[in-house]
């Protein structure tokens, strides 16, 4: 599954021809000036592509189309995402930032090459149509990102390094989230879907989340770890040297684990997890390199949506050259 990237438009310069004022191009030798045609116009920034949840209720299309905007600090960044209007923006260089910056309906968030957010994250928090992408996250001081009561969020193609808390949690009746093509690497409790065994008024029949094609690299637990939503769909996922356990499934959650890649993985995927009770998950076509069989058990709502599945066995090839920031 190959990921287009964005191409920006570059003027060049006019060679020989003097620019004037006016537009026009005074070519030497020519006794007027002829107006200059103008230059094509950058094509607009294009949002990566939901597939899995976050494609449904109508889709995530983030600000879609709007006029692209900079940002390099931390305040520049706070200001751009407030508000609910249409926004694509983009981050440049590495923002140190000490808090949760709370991101606004309708947005684009993207990095530019090499961005990185350090000593803080994101909260999406009773928002909808949002979508994080091609940015790296390190030494966070809560959640990287924190999905919460929100709707159609995509989190696509961004690398996590460490910090306090999850690398990316979806809380508190949040619905129709796709996670894909991120690399985590090295955290301990990574990725969280419900928040606590006692909030089912809120989360039963929501929580429903896909993640594909991302990359647990070192990540000890919580790769998800699941509550009450159903199904969550978790496929074409690569794991390398997951210390605890890469999925759990639990109080009434339905997870469906296919055509993932375990390798070095003793506990690929379990029923329950601390004082949780027992979820229901169903395993297929999934491939293990000196890794565990994973426990299974019970049935899970069908997924809704199309997508296509690659084939476990080169997984870990695609996921290893295209998950992460670029």
């Amino acid at each position: 599954m190959a990921r287009t990237r964005r191409a920006a438009t570059v003027i060049g310069g006019l060679g020989a021809g003097a620019l004037l004022a006016t537009g026009a191009v005074l070519v030497p030798g020519l006794a007027s000036a002829e107006p200059a045609p103008e230059a094509p116009a950058a094509p607009p920034m294009v949002a990566a592509t939901a597939i899995g949840w976050a494609a449904e209720n109508g889709g995530t299309t983030g600000g879609g189309g709007a006029s692209p905007v900079t940002v390099g600090s931390e305040s520049e960044l706070t200001a751009a995402l407030e508000g609910d209007a249409a926004k694509v923006i983009e981050v440049s260089g590495n923002v140190s930032c000490g808090d949760m910056i709370d991101v606004g309906s309708n947005t684009t968030l993207r990095g530019a090459s090499g961005a990185q957010l350090t000593g803080c994250g994101l909260n999406i928090v009773e928002v909808e149509n949002v979508i994080v992408e091609n940015l790296a996250f390190d030494d966070w001081a809560d959640d990287a990102i924190n999905i919460q009561t929100s709707t159609n969020v995509l989190i696509d193609h961004n690398t996590f390094g460490t910090g306090y808390d999850g690398a990316v949690d979806t809380k508190r009746g949040s619905d129709f989230v796709t996670i894909s093509w991120n690399h985590f690497n090295g955290q301990d409790k990574n990725s969280l879907v419900g928040h606590s065994d006692d909030n089912a008024s809120q989360d039963r029949g929501h929580l429903r989340v896909s993640y594909h094609h991302n990359w647990f690299d070192g990540t000890n637990q919580r790769n998800p770890r699941v509550r009450f939503g159903n199904p969550v769909h978790v496929f074409n996922n690569l794991y390398t040297d997951v210390g605890s356990y890469g999925v759990a499934s639990t109080q009434e959650a339905g997870v469906l684990v296919e055509g993932n890649y375990f390798e070095n993985t003793e506990d690929p995927f379990h029923l329950g997890e601390g004082d949780s009770d027992e979820g229901t998950l169903v395993a297929r076509d999934n491939h293990f390199e000196n890794s565990g069989e994973g426990q299974q058990g019970g049935s899970v709502a069908d997924v809704p949506y199309s997508y296509t599945l690659d084939p476990a066995a080169q997984i870990k090839s695609i996921v290893s050259a295209g998950a992460g920031q670029s």
